[in-house]
């Protein structure tokens, strides 16, 4: 007797598959196709791996990839460094550390845009809050965004400001699962605070550490709203990113070149995030 399996379950996932579908897989092929064409909201003209070709020769938009891979990086490893020493002075317990998490975690509550605007008039070259506070003391204030050399460095920062909150939450969830055993174990054998965060810490916070990576490196490289509120990629092209120079070209119309931009951009982000996640979980941790 032959027992057919039934069909039932799948109806279950249908609808998010015909979501899945309509706003992700279709839009994604539908870009590498207008990526290979010069075209407008009426025409369209194939004309092969022209877009690309221009792409790669035109500097700025070589200056908007280069900016983007510094930026991520740049985030994603102060993100990293910054929330586990973070989460683990937290959970040391601090007074009022319960505060403590609550300021850490606010920024990430308040929108992206509205930090932007904010701290691009806080870092106002001459009448900004820091410019006027360093020169209270004597000190000389940088132009912060109008300075080409730290207009992007600038931006990182007030990132990290924003975005620390989420790496040190998550590393705080990864220090609450592990087993106070394991540091009583440690102390016996004599180890002091230092070597039980490298030793013992570190290494079984990996899952937390894995996650706060991948989703650091996947925001800055997908970086927009807060660069475009505090900078529009300026002054120049100093502080462009892809996502940026993207957003430029379909203003100035030019939608088969800021298409073939976003399929770049996609392909960076996988051929960054996949090697990277695969590489980072290839070892489970024996404990």
């Amino acid at each position: 007797m032959v027992i057919r399996k039934s069909p039932y379950p799948y109806w279950f996932i249908l609808p998010a598959a015909v979501i899945f579908t309509v706003l992700f897989l279709a839009p994604t092929i539908a870009s590498f196709w207008f990526s290979l064409t010069r075209w407008d909201l009426f025409t369209t003209e194939f004309i092969g791996l022209e877009n690309y070709r221009q792409f790669f020769r035109e500097p700025f938009l070589i200056q908007g990839l280069t900016n983007t891979v510094i930026y991520a990086l740049t985030t994603s490893v102060a993100k990293t460094v910054l929330g586990l020493l973070l989460a683990v002075l937290l959970t040391s317990g601090l007074w009022a550390q319960g505060l403590l998490r609550t300021v850490i975690f606010f920024p990430v509550l308040v929108s992206t845009i509205g930090v932007g605007i904010t701290f691009s008039v806080l870092m106002h070259p001459t009448r900004g809050i820091i410019n006027v506070a360093l020169a209270a003391i004597g000190i000389h204030g940088p132009g912060w965004l109008t300075d080409p050399a730290l207009a992007l460095y600038s931006i990182v920062l007030v990132d990290l400001w924003k975005g620390i909150g989420l790496a040190t939450v998550i590393y705080i969830a990864g220090l609450a699962s592990i087993s106070p055993d394991y540091y009583e174990a440690a102390r016996i054998d004599g180890a002091t605070r230092s070597q039980m965060l490298f030793r013992v810490t570190i290494p079984l916070v990996k899952p937390a550490t894995i996650t706060v990576i991948t989703l650091s490196l996947i925001g800055g490289l997908r970086s927009f709203d807060l660069i475009w509120a505090m900078t529009k990629g300026g002054p120049g092209f100093s502080s462009d990113v892809l996502a940026s120079v993207i957003y430029k070209q379909y203003q100035a119309g030019f939608y088969g070149l800021s298409t073939a931009g976003n399929v770049i951009l996609f392909v960076l982000i996988a051929a960054i995030i996949l090697p990277l996640t695969f590489w980072l979980n290839r070892r489970e941790i024996d404990v």
